[in-house]
């Protein structure tokens, strides 16, 4: 299946992703050519074969964060080994909605000291939460299926 990008007439970009529905509590979504694959877990009727969409979601925000550190460490030939992000999340008992999300990056013995504030602004980069500091507005229709 293949995605395309096409301009709109004020200039955005508009990119599709499709959401099918393959049995059980399986939700998988197909964007650029790779299928992302979701489950619930099987206290919730799902079978745990894949995370959760919202694990999915904490995952983009600590990957992303990652390859901005990854990147900052390849280019200045200081060495990966060692390196690696913890992300910690704080949970509202009341609300069960995130408070803090906190990003530890752990740096081999050997990481530079003049590299830390930079690795953090670095870090702090990631696309994925640069969108959650100003969300995109989301707009949910429905159309019946023409097949």
């Amino acid at each position: 299946m293949i995605h395309l990008r096409h301009l709109t007439l004020n200039g955005e970009i508009k990119m599709d992703m499709e959401i099918y529905f393959p049995g059980g509590k399986k939700v998988d979504a197909v964007y650029k050519g790779f299928t992302i694959k979701t489950d619930q877990p099987k206290h919730e009727g799902g079978g745990s074969t894949a995370p959760e969409p919202f694990s999915l979601f904490l995952t983009s925000i600590g990957t992303c964060a990652g390859i901005y550190v990854l990147s900052f460490c390849q280019k200045r030939n200081i060495s990966t080994d060692g390196l690696k992000l913890i992300l910690r999340i704080e949970k509202n008992q009341e609300t069960h909605m995130i408070n803090k999300i906190v990003i530890e990056i752990q740096v081999p013995k050997d990481f530079p000291d003049n590299y830390k504030n930079a690795i953090i602004k670095t870090a702090s980069l990631c696309a994925v939460t640069k969108h959650l500091e100003k969300p995109p507005s989301i707009n949910i229709s429905v159309k019946k299926n023409s097949s």
